[in-house]
């Protein structure tokens, strides 16, 4: 049978179920009043038959509560009149945690499959905190009787909270509960309603029952902070009240909302201010992929009309434009900015000698600083692979490659990522001959299939020599020349080369930092252990960036800061989780390829169900009068729903287009909202409105059409 007919099968039978017991005024028996007039009967029979009497009473307990059917306290009433208070106390117990679980499973079977993917995105930070304290929060409800049990039953079935968990926990947290109204069924002679047990004292110490937990919690966590701390001395007083390790993205926004808030802040920078991103990463790439474009709009200059230019690049020139471009965005992240603002910079390694103290070391000698609060952000490095021979020669890494002053002729690039995709095309643009390794199936492989394949094709119109399924085995030096064997499929391929490009990720700037004095955990990809607010083992000792993860992106590092810097400085009075439901990349190719949210990898990989909405770029007015139709919009939503769950462009300025997306998926605008907006023309962002517009047209109600259809043929007569 399918799981739709096995669904609606149950429903049927519980419905069926409830609605006979109101057909057969089923209910006169699960009343107080019954109760006591039969009090005499159902101890008579239990007498008689005391092993019948228990399986009897388990079973229309269970079902009471399984069905939750109004009756559950009048049936623990009968338990303690009838089977005594001990007798009572145990059987009700096991039966409610029974019946409780019974309709924790049916819930869980019939909606929570549908509720976790319809709104698993937003519920991600709930899931989160259930799997860490479900059990928790579940024992604090139990204890409070007040609370409707049904409720709790539904609610707690669409978590993942685990069934054994939901049991015990059950049993645990009704106990008290269920002792009061089984002790007031051996009296049950002296009371005139059920409610008469609930007075208002009676409920002021479920309350403070329910509140203990809290309380208890709150009194542990000074305890358990202190054992945190255990053999480390805090000093009377800090010099700062947060010192910042790096001075990269992430680094430099921790640094100028602690400035803004007037706190004392220190800086510590090793190298040069700024980071990766400024110095080696994001503004040398773009500005050598800028250079590029232009040598390639040369080249194309017949297609719009032009005589043939040729262009040539004069390498040394490009490379002094890129240092040109970094100096002149300099100032931006440069130690006079930050000193104007407030920041103490030191220039210097630092390194963690205490939870509280930094001992900074440089030309000058070595000074230690205590905080209050530090925030590591340290960055990353690229990553080396243990490829034999690489010690023969010297290769290139995005940290050196902009020192170099003469162009490689036979220039060969490992690793299909997005650092050696954008660096492959512009090489090819600039006049190199260019091989890109990729070991996996494709390029790219974090995007949808056909997003990379759009890429790989545009790389190889530039010439690039596109190699997947290929890993590098070892690097030789023969006759003079520089050679990579590489295993394609089990066959030996040589490739030789000018020079050798690594690109095959990076890693978390973690040595030297002191960690394994504090004991801070370090993560299997090399990341440090952070929990949701960003802290480390010591809650005062944050990290933000790359060493943090789980986004390697400038942009990403500094969405981090603002919690980091925030909890770090007002952690006190309130905590923030941060929120990663929102996070936009993009490659930055020819074509670019930005993303947000879910991709159909994603997607089919968590279990999510989809559907996709494309509309092909090759037919926006804009695109085909700039030269560059090619590319595409896909959005992935809910579905029969215009909710966007992601979306992928693959297209000339993609990544200025997705803006419009992020926007609409962080305050939960859908599809329609974006086809209602006026989008200039001609303008790539129409292709957004467009793609909108498809939704729309594949979920056009046809019924009504149909409808509408006949009206005006009607009309016309």
């Amino acid at each position: 049978m399918q799981p739709v007919y096995k669904k609606l099968l149950i429903v049927v039978a519980g419905l069926s179920a409830v609605a006979l017991f109101f057909l057969l005024d089923l209910g006169r028996y699960l009343s107080l009043a019954f109760l006591q007039q039969q009090i005499d009967n159902l101890q008579s029979y239990y007498s008689d038959k005391p092993v019948l009497s228990w399986l009897l009473f388990l079973l229309i307990y269970i079902a009471v509560t399984a069905l939750s059917i109004p009756g559950a306290v009048i049936m623990t009433l009968a338990g303690g009149a009838v089977f005594g208070f001990s007798t009572g106390l145990l059987l009700v117990s096991f039966a409610s945690s029974l019946g409780a679980t019974l309709a924790f499973l049916v819930a869980r079977y019939l909606l929570r499959d549908t509720v976790q993917q319809r709104f698993g995105d937003r519920l991600k930070t709930f899931n989160q905190g259930i799997e860490k304290d479900g059990a928790f929060y579940l024992f604090t409800l139990r204890l409070v009787p007040v609370f409707p049990f049904f409720l709790i039953n539904l609610v707690m079935a669409l978590t993942p909270l685990k069934t054994w968990t939901f049991y015990w926990v059950s049993q645990l947290g009704m106990l008290a509960g269920t002792a009061v109204y089984v002790n007031a069924g051996t009296q049950v002679a002296q009371l005139s309603s059920p409610g008469d047990i609930l007075s208002p004292s009676l409920i002021g110490g479920f309350v403070l029952l329910g509140v203990f937990p809290w309380l208890a919690r709150a009194i542990l966590a000074p305890l358990q902070r202190a054992k945190v701390y255990r053999g480390w001395t805090k000093p009377k007083h800090f010099d700062r009240n947060l010192i910042v390790i790096g001075a990269g993205s992430g680094g430099l926004v921790s640094a100028y909302i602690a400035a803004t808030v007037k706190a004392g802040v220190t800086l510590v920078e090793q190298e040069r201010m700024g980071g990766d991103c400024l110095n080696t990463g994001c503004v040398p790439s773009k500005a050598l992929i800028k250079s590029a474009q232009v040598a390639s709009l040369a080249k194309h200059a017949p297609d719009y009309g032009l005589k043939p230019l040729n262009p040539e690049a004069d390498f040394d020139a490009v490379m002094n434009r890129i240092q040109q471009v970094i100096k002149t965005i300099e100032p931006h992240d440069s130690v006079e900015r930050y000193s104007a603002l407030g920041v103490d910079c030191r220039q210097g390694t630092a390194r963690l000698i205490s939870p509280w103290e930094v001992e900074i070391s440089n030309s000058e000698g070595q000074q230690t600083l205590s905080a209050r609060n530090i925030i590591i952000a340290t960055g990353a490095s690229p990553r080396i692979p243990a490829l034999p021979g690489l010690e023969q020669i010297d290769y290139l890494t995005t940290e050196s490659l902009w020192e170099i002053r003469h162009q490689p002729d036979r220039l060969l690039i490992l690793g299909g990522g997005p650092i050696g995709c954008e660096l492959a095309q512009s090489f090819a643009r600039l006049g190199s001959q260019v091989t890109l390794l990729q070991r996996s199936a494709q390029v790219l492989p974090r995007e949808d299939d056909d997003a990379a394949e759009l890429v790989a094709n545009a790389l190889r119109r530039d010439g690039v020599e596109v190699l997947v399924k290929h890993l590098g085995q070892r690097v030789a030096v023969e006759d003079g020349e520089k050679v990579l064997y590489a295993d394609h499929q089990g066959q030996s391929l040589r490739l030789v080369f000018d020079q050798l490009m690594i690109a095959v990720g990076r890693q978390a700037n973690t040595d030297k930092l002191g960690l394994d004095t504090l004991d801070i955990g370090i993560k299997d990809n090399g990341t440090i252990a952070l929990n949701d607010f960003l802290q480390t083992r010591l809650p005062n000792i944050y990290a933000v960036g790359d060493v943090a993860g789980p986004y390697q992106f400038t942009h990403t590092a500094a969405h981090q800061a603002w919690y980091a810097a925030v909890n770090a400085l007002f952690g006190r009075f309130k905590k923030f989780r941060v929120d990663y439901s929102v996070i936009p990349w993009c490659t930055f190719t020819s074509p670019e390829v930005a993303r947000v949210g879910l991709n159909e990898k994603d997607a089919t990989a968590q279990g999510i169900k989809f559907e996709v909405t494309r509309y092909d770029i090759d037919d926006l007015d804009r695109a085909i009068v700039d030269g560059n139709a090619e590319g595409f919009v896909k959005v992935l939503t809910v579905p029969g729903s215009d909710r966007i769950l992601g979306v992928t462009i693959v297209a000339n300025h993609a990544g200025d287009l997705i803006a419009e997306y992020i926007l609409a998926m962080k305050h939960g605008l859908g599809l329609n909202k974006i086809l209602g907006t006026i989008h200039i023309y001609p303008t790539l962002a129409e292709a957004n409105k467009f793609a909108a517009g498809e939704w729309k047209k594949a979920h056009a109600p046809q019924g009504l059409l149909k409808i509408v259809e006949r009206y005006h043929r009607w009309q016309r007569k």
